[in-house]
C-alpha cells in the first residue's frame, strides 16, 4: 500500500511510521505524498482515536528534506510540492 511508510491500528491509535531509515527518514515528495494518504486514511477510520508519527531506526527521526529529489524541480513546483 505504502512504499515509505509502515501504519498499524492498534486499538484505537493509529501509528505511521516513516521507514527510511538509510536516508534518517528524510522527506522526499513520494513520502510526503504518502503521509497525505495516510493522514486521510487514519481521518476516515472511525476506530482511530489518536495517532502517532514515527520514523525508523535509532539516529533521526526525520532528518529534514531529502534534498537530492527536489533538485530538479523549477520554483514552481518546488512551491507545488
Amino acid at each position: 500500500m505504502y512504499n515509505t511508510l509502515l501504519t498499524d491500528l492498534s486499538g484505537d491509535i493509529f501509528q505511521i511510521t516513516i521507514n527510511r531509515p538509510d536516508k534518517l527518514n528524510a522527506l522526499n515528495g513520494e513520502v510526503i505524498e504518502e503521509l497525505e494518504r495516510a493522514v486521510s486514511e487514519m481521518i476516515g477510520n472511525a476506530k482511530a482515536k489518536s495517532a502517532i508519527i514515527t520514523g525508523t531506526g535509532t539516529r533521526a527521526f526525520v532528518a529534514g528534506a531529502d534534498i537530492s529529489g527536489f533538485a530538479g524541480l523549477s520554483k514552481s513546483e518546488g512551491k507545488e510540492l
